[in-house]
């Protein structure tokens, strides 16, 4: 590779992954004798831990199965902004391709009526409010409160023994107000636990504006969308995961927040922190932090205004086009 002397065609039979890498010679990069990759992401520069074929198939794992087993661009996305191996892209398809629980669980596409367009600036403008209902598990839970952030897709989940207001209302004051801050409006169907006495005390209390959808236009309640993410995600576990899958919906939602939503272009995470989620494959494999150093907490703060305002402008402009395409597609 140092003398640039050509590869022998016995070798490019034999060894393919290496052929393969002298063409990305320019963008490898020796790093405490670790060699990765550069790859530009926008105006960011990663740096892919270059992956031996013996290690691949533990990432593919962590990746996809234990991610919650996301489609090929989410998952592809998740090991692009960490790894690189020839073929990658291929492999990726055909692991998803020959996945048992991938395939039993593929939803065929659905013809929605059309979607009433909403439009967000800011993370905590505007939180939608849904309840998901399954079969009961062997705890005899079977709803699903379901909070999402209309700008970020930022979402949380929280099984319910019930959907009486007062088990509403206690699951918006202890697990999205008081850990992520009060929203500026709040959005529901018309369903009687979301629109009584309680619910309308906590956000007049709280200074949030309730609004909520109109017989007219059902699907007005964009939190519908992750309800059926996540009903799929929770279709792949195994059958006796699934008699208790109540454990699993935290995990689930966690995996989809670290995942980069196709509206925004963004991880729900990133939009909603400022930063990129560290997962147990990154510690595992000793990934870099992907984070500009700072030398003072006033640094930090000015950096990371910088960083949330470039990001929140890119998210904006892709949930318009997405809106467009989608309104096009649906007015077909």
């Amino acid at each position: 590779m140092e003398t640039g002397e050509k590869v022998p065609p016995t070798a490019r039979q034999e060894l393919p992954d290496l052929v393969r890498l002298l063409r990305e010679l320019n963008r490898l990069e020796l790093q405490e004798d670790i060699l990765y990759r550069r790859r530009r992401d926008g105006e960011e520069v990663l740096f892919q831990l270059v992956l031996p074929e013996e290690l691949r198939s533990i990432v593919l794992t962590s990746l996809h199965d234990d991610m919650g087993h996301m489609g090929l661009e989410r998952t592809l996305d998740l090991v692009q902004s960490r790894f690189f191996w020839p073929c990658m892209a291929a492999d990726i398809e055909t692991k998803i391709k020959t996945c048992n629980r991938c395939v039993r669980r593929k939803a065929l596409p659905e013809r929605s009526a059309p979607l009433v367009n909403i439009k967000t600036t800011r993370p905590l403008e505007l939180l939608c409010m849904d309840y998901l209902s399954l079969e009961p598990d062997q705890s005899n839970t079977k709803d699903i409160l379901v909070f999402t952030d209309h700008f970020t897709k930022f979402a949380i989940a929280i099984p319910t023994a019930n959907q009486k207001a007062k088990t509403v209302a206690k699951c918006l004051w202890e697990n999205f107000i008081v850990c992520y801050g009060i929203p500026e409006r709040l959005h529901t169907d018309q369903g009687p636990d979301f629109e009584s006495k309680l619910i309308k005390e906590l956000c007049q209390f709280s200074g949030i504006v309730k609004t909520r959808t109109t017989p007219y236009h059902p699907r007005g309640n964009p939190v519908e969308r992750f309800n059926r993410t996540l009903l799929n995600m929770l279709g792949t576990l195994e059958r006796k995961q699934k008699a208790r899958w109540k454990d699993y919906v935290k995990p689930l939602v966690h995996a989809y927040n670290c995942t980069r939503n196709d509206v925004t272009g963004f991880t729900p995470y990133e939009l909603m922190f400022g930063r990129s989620p560290r997962l147990p494959v990154d510690l595992a494999f000793g990934l870099p932090v992907r984070e500009h150093q700072t030398t003072s907490h006033s640094q930090y703060v000015e950096d990371l205004r910088s960083r949330l305002e470039e990001r929140f402008q890119l998210a904006l402009k892709n949930a318009v086009k997405s809106g467009e395409r989608n309104k096009a597609r649906f007015d077909q």
